[in-house]
């Protein structure tokens, strides 16, 4: 270890550990395989790429099919095999990070490996956006604030207003303001006509959830062409496999189906929530996302009684505020029903 930087050495991993159950509502994924006529669709393109030579310098292809679908200049575009790389890249490239607490692990974990000074400001009680304290940490040297619209984990969603404040100061003070937008599909939010008119407002976004696409690994990042350019630096050339840009090309030409279960995951969540809601020891909170979090009287206990019945979810009682939490995706009907079933058959300290 004597040859690497001194940060890296004892620094912990990222914290997911695989785990198999007859029903997974542990990743917020999509419980839904891409639709069959696509696959096929897509299996065909593959079959037609010769797999012996590189793929495009910057998945330019896919790129210029995004900018023509979200009304985006191409230059504002970056590509990248999951999101998690432009974060890592946007991370390398700031002076600091901004966070919110609790916040998607993966903001903190950048910061640690690029040994970049970082801060997170607590949510609210009821997890609310602190503007305050969030303007007030971006007094300092401009670096980069993360912030997801929906908040995972907590499935909030922030008011516009303050998302429009941070944006502004952003722009008076040299900050970037980077919204994650990848549950924004369960939202019905979209924060693009914020960062069109304001280059200090990046967009990630990404395949894993709507999209039912968290296999290929895809994301991307719109922003400025400026902003654009000095994180296409840091993102390896050729880094969006061949295979990948032929399922995103596929999928684009028919995204219908992405938003149609979006849908259907929307009300399946409100079914869930409802339903937890009459559940005499858990408590659950509303949310914009796919997933659900709910408190418990002992996470572990409740993780553990529901895993006896086969139901996987997220432990969260790890992060300050979530003492008792877990974190539940919405799965198939009948993947919620066997949840349902399985929460209920427990008593107020999770076991049976």
């Amino acid at each position: 270890m004597n040859a690497f930087k001194p940060h890296l050495r004892g620094l912990p991993s990222y914290p997911y550990k695989k785990v198999e159950a007859r029903v997974k509502l542990d990743q917020n994924e999509s419980p839904l395989d891409l639709p069959a006529a696509l696959k096929q669709r897509a299996l065909e393109r593959l079959a037609a790429l010769p797999w012996n030579r590189y793929p495009e310098l910057h998945a330019e292809d896919v790129r210029a099919r995004l900018a023509e679908a979200l009304g985006w200049p191409f230059e504002g575009v970056v590509m990248s095999p999951g999101s998690n790389l432009l974060i890592q890249s946007l991370v390398q490239a700031a002076n600091c990070v901004l966070d919110t607490a609790p916040s998607f692990p993966h903001y903190a974990f950048s910061a640690k490996t690029n040994a970049a000074p970082y801060r997170a400001v607590r949510l609210g009680r009821r997890f609310e956006l602190p503007l305050e304290e969030l303007l007030g940490a971006m007094e300092g040297e401009p670096g980069v604030l993360f912030l997801p619209v929906p908040h995972a984990p907590t499935g909030a969603l922030f008011a516009p207003a303050g998302v429009e404040a941070l944006a502004r100061h952003a722009a008076r003070s040299g900050w970037l303001l980077v919204i994650d937008e990848a549950y924004h599909q369960f939202s019905g939010t979209d924060y693009r006509a914020l960062a069109r008119s304001n280059p200090h407002v990046a967009l990630l976004r990404t395949f894993s959830k709507a999209w039912g696409l968290g296999g290929i690994r895809a994301g991307y990042l719109l922003a400025s062409p400026e902003v654009a350019a000095a994180v296409q630096n840091l993102v390896p050339p050729f880094g969006l496999p061949a295979h990948t840009a032929a399922i995103l090309l596929t999928v684009l030409e028919q995204p219908g189906y992405a938003t149609e279960r979006a849908q259907a995951t929307v009300l399946e969540r409100q079914r869930l929530y409802h339903a937890l809601l009459e559940h005499p020891t858990w408590s659950v909170y509303p949310s914009h996302t796919n997933f659900l979090l709910v408190r418990t009287p002992d996470a572990a206990a409740a993780f553990a009684g529901l895993a006896e019945r086969g139901v996987l979810v997220r432990r969260q009682d790890h992060y300050a505020g979530l003492e008792g939490c877990l974190r539940v995706s919405v799965g198939t009907p009948a993947e919620n029903d066997a949840f349902l079933a399985a929460a209920f058959a427990l008593d107020e300290v999770g076991h049976a």
